[in-house]
């Protein structure tokens, strides 16, 4: 048990940002596993889930909703498509870009679902990373459509085929009983397409999730005070404070030198009577 949490530790440390993530969900589905079967009948809590009646009172489950999972096959598909997606969205582009797409695509299924909810009545409850992953597919389908990649048993299949592929299962979805939550999923793939363009045209989105991210961290940073050191001036020398002072060997040090190097070149017997006695003088 030690040894895989171990090797856990390293692929979250060692590993990309989808792994970190892909680490983060999993764990959570294990908990969220463990806690449904202590606790049968219960839900996902409100200050998690997205539930949009109470999302004024708790606006972090726009985000937060994308972390929980309500079964194993909800999770599997879902890293496995992360996982697929991500590393082609990164051949190209930075893990801040990634993840500016993913949490902003999240956001935005988010307050799609919630408008749905106020607008038409539906939906009261949505859990589960689709939307945001479907945000980095389409955002990377969207940059390099004609991209082939290889599947299993198939071969080489462009992207824009499985992105289709995947869109359209969703599309045809939406008469279902979870057609809300199909809805937020294409709602994801319109701002993937978005961020994409407005990428190629000098328009970076993910830079408002990068200053998120980086205010929440300097805010519990550990302030620490600086420390002054004192430097000594020698305001009479103003020549000296000009031009950078170079340090040189005396005329003796450099002699001595020269005299060794040629005792090491020719032996002690090679010097000359002048060079011995110097030698001699400065040893005292």
């Amino acid at each position: 048990m030690s040894r895989i949490l171990n090797d856990l530790k390293n692929e979250y440390a060692l590993g990309g940002p989808e792994t970190r993530l892909i680490i983060i969900n999993v764990a959570i589905f294990i908990v969220s596993a463990l806690y449904f079967a202590f606790v049968p009948g219960s839900g996902f809590p409100e200050w998690l889930a997205l539930r949009p009646g109470v999302v004024l009172y708790y606006p972090w489950t726009v985000v937060t909703y994308s972390f929980l999972h309500a079964n194993f096959m909800h999770i599997l598909s879902n890293m496995l498509v992360l996982n697929f997606s991500a590393r082609l969205f990164r051949t190209y582009f930075t893990i801040k870009q990634f993840l500016g797409v993913y949490f902003l695509g999240a956001v935005f299924a988010a307050l799609v679902y919630i408008a749905n909810y106020y607008i038409f009545g539906l939906g009261n409850g949505l859990v589960g990373a689709s939307a945001a992953v479907m945000a980095v597919l389409v955002a990377i389908t969207t940059y390099n459509p004609t991209m082939e990649v290889r599947l299993l048993l198939i071969g080489n299949v462009k992207l824009w085929i499985i992105t289709g592929l995947l869109i359209f299962l969703d599309l045809i979805s939406i008469p279902a009983e979870s057609s809300v939550s199909h809805l937020s999923h294409l709602s994801a793939a319109l701002f993937g397409f978005v961020y994409m363009k407005l990428l190629q045209s000098g328009t970076d989105l993910s830079r408002i999730v990068t200053s998120v991210i980086e205010f929440f961290a300097n805010l519990f940073k550990p302030s620490q005070k600086t420390k002054f050191k004192k430097v000594h001036r020698n305001y009479d020398n103003k020549a000296s404070q000009k031009k950078p002072s170079v340090v040189t060997k005396d005329r003796t040090q450099q002699q001595i030198d020269e005299i060794l190097d040629k005792i090491s070149r020719s032996g002690y017997d090679s010097l000359t009577k002048d060079e011995k006695d110097f030698l001699f003088r400065a040893g005292k």
